[in-house]
């Protein structure tokens, strides 16, 4: 503050002559006083025309013949991006199934045909995949952001993108590889989520990772309204599941989704929206079980796609949500799929020699969550999940590939102790059904430690 240092006896003796007319004092006292009295009004005169001038010079932009060739994101420090490392792992505790897989669902083997999307994870204990993540701003137009995933032998780059800065008129566009803004949970990492594992229809929809990534361009827009309006679109690549990388130049997938939200009162807010993915694939490669229970391989060559609609509804006394808070969370899919299936298997199964057929698929699922946080540190939920296989029409492959009458579904309750916004411990137990003929009772004991500085998560 600027009248932090006042001298004290010279103000003190002007009130007690004010106040006490009889202390009377000589003229050379009186003199004095007056001198002191001007000193103090020209010391802060002059401190604060020298904070006017401050405030004027940072409000003022700097003269673009002043600027850096290369503009930090700090220019008192140089480049000093915020870097942070996620440290996972867990006990997991759960049957042993060969060929782990959601009823009904294309298992799709992502790397390799000994790695399969739905259930994968280790018996016993394990280190979960590992983040490193650095952000940044690049300049005053750009900021960045590049996450590592580290496993056994393996570093990935889950995300890796720039995105614009004071575009203005609500408009935001992001480039390079980038998490969709479709749906509600696609968008959060692991160690973010509310369970130590995805919901089945994550898993179904996306295969291992149980999220949609792309490399691409988005475009987001939120609109000048009184409640929360966002829109968004997207092109890119299209490589993940359910599409696959073609060898064009051509766009591989478009994805377009609307958020709408607001406050309901100082308790409640709330998040709503629906959203459409259309991805092409070619032969896009998947394991399924013949009429005679052998394995057999497919192709799939077409279109994939899917709506979404998602629903966010939050409670905190007042607002204030370290105490005690409340939130309820759902979503639901629809995904139908149209193109030519080609059937491969050994010899003897029903496809040996290869059978091609037209194909039509409409599938479906939903999940519902609820995670209460009853004192401060301490978190209970519960989730249920279920899907529907649907409507599966191979053509002439109707006869060679089996189509199980099962409806998938699991149910999870979870604890969770997090003594700090860096650290985690969680205890899960799931009955999962996800497999016909298959009631799979799941223990979990998860960890989660936050190393650095890390971005605040999202609504």
């Amino acid at each position: 503050m600027v009248f932090k240092h006042v001298p004290s006896a010279p103000l003190a003796l002007a009130l007690s002559l004010v106040a006490f007319p009889s202390l009377a004092a000589s003229d050379a006292e009186l003199d004095e006083l007056r001198a002191q009295v001007r000193a103090l009004r020209d010391s802060y005169e002059h401190r604060l025309a020298e904070l006017e001038r401050r405030l004027a010079r940072q409000a003022r932009p700097a003269p673009a013949a002043a600027a850096a060739p290369a503009p930090a994101a700090d220019g008192a420090r140089g480049f000093n991006p915020e870097i942070s490392l996620i440290l996972q792992g867990q006990y997991r505790k759960m049957k042993d199934i060969d060929e782990r897989h959601i009823s009904g669902f294309a298992a799709v083997a992502e790397h390799g045909d000994d790695a399969h999307a739905h259930g994968a994870g280790s018996r016993g204990f394990s280190v979960d995949h590992s983040e490193l993540v650095f952000s940044a701003n690049i300049d005053n137009r750009f900021t960045g952001l590049a996450n590592f995933a580290m496993a056994d032998g393996e570093v990935e780059v889950e995300e890796a993108w720039f995105e614009t800065l004071g575009l203005g008129h609500g408009l935001t566009v992001r480039g390079g590889r980038y998490r969709s803004g479709i749906g509600y949970a696609n968008q959060q990492h692991p160690h973010a989520w509310d369970f130590a594992d995805a919901s089945l229809m994550y898993q179904a929809l996306f295969g291992e990772h149980a999220s949609y990534a792309n490399d691409g361009l988005q475009l987001r827009w939120v609109a000048p309204t009184p409640v929360y309006l966002e829109f968004g679109a997207e092109i890119g690549r299209g490589a993940n599941f359910p599409g696959t990388d073609r060898d064009t130049n051509g766009v591989g997938s478009g994805a377009l989704y609307a958020h709408l939200g607001g406050d309901v009162g100082t308790s409640h807010s709330w998040r709503a929206g629906v959203s459409y993915l259309n991805a092409r694939a070619e032969a896009r490669h998947s394991h399924f079980e013949d009429v005679g229970g052998e394995e057999v391989h497919t192709n799939f060559t077409g279109t994939s796609r899917t709506w979404v609609i998602d629903g966010v509804w939050k409670w905190a006394p007042d607002g204030n949500a370290s105490q005690r808070n409340l939130k309820l969370q759902a979503e639901y899919f629809i995904r139908k799929e149209r193109g030519d299936l080609e059937c491969n298997g050994e010899t003897g199964s029903a496809c040996d020699g290869g059978v091609d057929s037209d194909t039509l698929t409409r599938q479906s699922g939903w999940y519902a969550q609820a995670v209460y946080q009853f004192m401060p540190e301490w978190r209970v939920g519960l989730r249920y999940d279920r899907l529907d296989p649907g409507r599966r029409d191979y053509g002439v492959n109707n006869a060679n590939i089996a189509r199980e009458d099962h409806n998938p579904h699991r149910t999870t309750v979870m604890a969770d102790w997090s003594p700090s916004e860096f650290s985690r411990l969680r205890l899960q137990w799931a009955r999962d059904q996800s497999m016909a003929g298959e009631t799979d009772n799941q223990l979990w004991l998860q960890y989660i430690m936050s190393l650095g500085a890390h971005g605040a998560h999202s609504f």
